[in-house]
């Protein structure tokens, strides 16, 4: 059986979240999509993974919210090891050149995607990004290829049958 791998993603625009969950919904079937208004809903939405046993192997996260930053969200993960290998993608359209500058340093930033952003860039970004969880983590990618899409799941099989040797 395979472990269960949700996205999150962290906005307080309802109408971003939206067109974000109707993007990722491809995915939905294995990697279930989470979301949260703000950093203290992402917080509790990662308590809650954790209580069901679920990883969290993507997070894209906007920089301006109300409350706690979404980099400064970032920056904490890293500093939990439960969150270690979750993938973090800056979703937003605001951050300036010091807040994206502390995400790439001190957040293990892997990717930033520009609001607004182009039609499947969310999914194939997702795709992406979810590969390089699996990998990381060093679960059987099997379960998972059909949804990374052809050009992430080929290098993902290579790589596990290189690291099985």
């Amino acid at each position: 059986m395979s472990q269960t791998i949700a996205i999150l993603c962290v906005d307080d625009e309802p109408d971003v979240l939206e067109v974000a969950v109707r993007e990722l919904a491809p995915l939905e079937d294995v990697f279930p999509v989470e979301t949260a208004a703000n950093a203290a809903e992402a917080r509790e939405c990662m308590e809650r993974l954790d209580r069901d046993r679920t990883a969290l192997g993507v997070i894209f996260c906007d920089h301006i919210m109300p409350g706690e930053t979404g980099v400064d969200l970032l920056v904490a993960m890293t500093h939990d090891e439960r969150r270690r290998q979750t993938r973090k993608v800056l979703l937003t359209g605001q951050a300036g050149l010091d807040a994206t500058v502390k995400a790439v340093n001190q957040a293990d930033l892997a990717h930033y995607v520009a609001k607004p952003w182009e039609k499947d860039e969310l999914l194939q970004v997702a795709r992406r990004q979810m590969g390089l969880y699996i990998a990381a983590c060093g679960l059987d990618p099997l379960p998972y290829l059909q949804y990374l899409g052809p050009e992430h799941a080929a290098t993902l099989l290579r790589d596990y049958r290189e690291a099985d040797r």
